[in-house]
């Protein structure tokens, strides 16, 4: 039994001592650092935060456009009905009536604006005449300072 120990015992401290350097002289990381990393992971997301954000203020901006400004169907539409109650008071013989300002019945059933209303609130922007016209688009549809702006300045 001693024979054997004196033969495997050098042979497994010789494998240990391999092995030893073998994983001492191995590089530890063949790729980037710990900050390298980092830093690229944070890249990505940032990019991928970018992204979203982007994404979400061009979803905001075509709610925006959706809500203050009617498809070209829409308003052809409401010109039609327009024309059709002008021609029936026409024939009935009695005048649209126009509040104190001008600008009642702004807003058709539909929730839309009515067309000759947006004409007068185009002509009064290209007019120079833009705070005037977003007074008179406040008043008419009690719609905020922000999106009555934003309307105007679409004009």
């Amino acid at each position: 039994m001693g024979d054997v120990l004196i033969v495997i015992l050098p042979v497994l401290i010789l494998a240990a001592v391999i092995w030893a350097l073998s994983t001492a002289l191995k590089p530890r990381n063949s790729g980037i650092s710990d900050a390298e990393k980092y830093q690229l992971d944070l890249a990505v997301r940032s990019a991928e935060h970018y992204a979203s954000q982007v994404q979400a203020a061009t979803a905001a901006q075509a709610r925006v456009d959706a809500a203050t400004r009617p498809s070209q169907n829409e308003q052809q539409q409401s010109q039609q009905e327009d024309h059709a109650r002008a021609a029936l008071r026409a024939q009935a013989g009695s005048s649209p009536g126009v509040g104190q300002h001008g600008y009642q019945g702004a807003i058709l059933p539909g929730g839309q604006l009515n067309p000759q209303f947006a004409l007068q609130l185009q002509s009064m922007a290209r007019n120079g005449q833009k705070i005037q016209a977003i007074k008179l688009l406040r008043q008419a549809t009690h719609s905020d300072l922000l999106t009555a702006k934003k309307y105007v300045d679409r004009l």
